[in-house]
């Protein structure tokens, strides 16, 4: 069983998001580190997240809101880069990291740092996988083909016609990422109450995992959308919350924590 697949037999699963390189590529590797639940003795775990997004700093994140621009400008500021980060990955798997890690950036440095070349790259680095937010499955071809077994996580958004939904839905790979709100990332005051029919309408044509991300800001959303889904993606509010405390890698821990707790979560 890979390791995506083996995340979700504790469902609902908690998928936090942090960028390489934010505040530097040190701490973000620490922090990632911290929020990656490492086994402990006895085989128990701590911490809470079963699966992390990594990111990939890009200059022009159209799908992000202020939160993650801002920390992904920095990161890009301090000389993040594609090849940093792959290498950041390798780390944090000599560092004992055994939950997946999914790399979460935009195509253009993917394609400027050769496609093949990122991909073997990728793989050698131990990443499980993909989210390209500006790569539409109708283009997404030719980067599936090189990465083969890699999966390359498809979006969906309540504006999805229902014709799309059920080609991207029926074909997914490891998990579907479904987009709550219409917009850029960011908290929301409160989790839409359409959420559960969204959910229902994807689910009819897939047997995949459902996650669901942007607008989840707090424990208690996150308790409310992981009634519902299979996993509860929380993005800006991690960068928030870690990015602005004096003691980030503590802060990640605490965070995870209390988002694993609000799930429920007892390993």
């Amino acid at each position: 069983m890979n390791r995506i697949e083996n995340a979700f037999k504790n469902k609902p699963i908690f998928m936090p998001y942090f960028p390489l390189g934010y505040p530097d590529l040190e701490t973000s590797v620490d922090v990632i580190e911290a929020l990656a639940t490492p086994a402990l003795a006895g085989g128990a775990r701590e911490n809470g997240a079963d699966l992390i997004e990594v990111g990939l700093s890009f200059s022009d994140p159209l799908a992000d809101g202020p939160v993650i621009q801002q920390a992904t400008q920095i990161a890009l500021e301090k000389g993040i880069t594609v090849k940093k980060s792959l290498e950041a990955v390798k780390e944090l798997r000599t560092r004992g990291v055994t939950i997946p890690l999914i790399l979460m950036g935009y195509y253009n440095p993917m394609l400027a740092y050769g496609l093949e070349k990122f991909i073997r790259d990728a793989r050698e680095a131990d990443a499980d996988g993909f989210i390209i937010p500006d790569l539409p499955m109708e283009e997404a071809e030719e980067f599936t083909s090189v990465a083969g077994d890699l999966p390359l996580i498809q979006m969906l958004a309540p504006t999805s016609p229902d014709e799309r939904m059920e080609a991207i839905a029926r074909n997914a790979k490891g998990f579907i990422y479904l987009v709550s709100v219409t917009g850029v990332t960011g908290e929301r005051r409160e989790i839409s109450n359409d959420l559960g029919a969204l959910i229902a309408r994807v689910r009819a044509h897939t047997s995949a995992p459902v996650c669901v991300g942007f607008g989840i800001g707090t424990p208690e959303q996150a308790k409310q959308v992981g009634q519902l889904a299979d996993g509860v993606i929380v993005g800006s509010a991690c960068v928030k919350t870690i990015g602005g405390s004096e003691k980030p890698v503590e802060a990640a821990k605490e965070f995870a924590r209390s988002f694993a707790a609000a799930l429920g979560k007892s390993y």
